[in-house]
């Protein structure tokens, strides 16, 4: 057994909620020695650039989770403006690109997950985006932790679905089965000018949870499939570039559209990183 299938095990038997919920508690912690040992050590591990944040200071945050998801300043995050084109949601890198075919979606070699099981069931609704495409984002400890969209949209359905939180990084896409359709995670369908669109926001190991902008936190909220159907609740209208959620310490985006809606940008594959705001892809109509 290899060091990466070793770290794939461990994350079975680790108790993933429990450690994550504690992290959780810690980063929410206003304490000034506790909020400072822990920011000043990840700025160092991971060579964090605070000349990108509106607020430069890392100690000044209330706490841990205010850092992390700290603002940035707008001007370095520019939105796409050309014609019919698709902002990437995230900082980070792309996991997969691709085509949803015959309902699955490629995580890594060797590795598909059912399309349906990411809906969180629903098999009608997943129904609007076979033949389509997907793409995966995912975001490093290191980057800004704010999902923003890629087109204006309407929202129409939230979904809040319970599971797992194994890591999400490359090592345990490639050695874990379906672990983006086996971790929590809050699905949000958007009407665009491209048809439905889909962004999932997944939870992972250490994530303490997940938030929209629209509810605040989404994340842990049950242990059955929970939907709210906008459509008849109230409005929630939101711009190509408005920040949609965000991440209490690092994980994934998914986005997905219908068939024959759009085209990715061509210059991205798999490891390609991103920057939110820049060319994604563009609409078909």
């Amino acid at each position: 057994m290899n060091k990466d299938q070793l770290f794939a095990l461990a994350q079975h038997v680790t108790p993933q909620k429990a450690l994550s919920r504690f992290v959780g508690r810690i980063a929410e912690c206003e304490n000034n020695w506790v909020k400072e040992t822990f920011i000043g050590q990840f700025v160092k591990k991971y060579n964090v650039d605070m000349s990108e944040a509106i607020n430069e200071d890392p100690f000044s945050y209330r706490n841990f989770n205010d850092f992390f998801t700290r603002a940035i300043k707008p001007e370095l995050r520019p939105i796409t403006n050309t014609e019919n084109s698709i902002a990437c949601p995230a900082d980070g890198a792309i996991s997969q690109l691709g085509d949803i075919e015959y309902g699955t979606i490629y995580q890594a070699k060797g590795h598909n997950y059912s399309l349906t099981a990411l809906l969180g069931g629903d098999a009608e609704l997943s129904t609007q985006f076979l033949g389509g495409k997907f793409a995966t984002v995912y975001l490093s400890p290191k980057d800004y932790h704010r999902v923003h969209m890629p087109l204006d949209g309407k929202l129409k359905k939230m979904i809040h679905v319970p599971g797992k939180l194994f890591s999400v990084n490359k090592v345990t896409a490639e050695q874990i089965p379906s672990v983006f359709a086996r971790n929590e995670r809050t699905v949000c369908i958007f009407d665009t000018k491209a048809g439905p669109m889909a962004v999932i926001l997944v939870g992972a190991m250490i994530v303490a949870s997940i938030e929209t902008v629209w509810v605040g936190q989404t994340t842990p909220f049950s242990k059955h499939v929970t939907t709210w159907d906008y459509e008849k609740l109230n409005d929630v209208e939101l711009k190509k570039g408005d920040e949609l959620g965000r991440f209490k310490l690092g994980s994934t985006a998914i986005v997905l559209f219908g068939k024959d809606a759009i085209n990715w940008e061509e210059t991205l594959e798999a490891d390609t990183p991103t920057k939110m705001g820049m060319l994604f892809g563009t609409t078909n109509s």
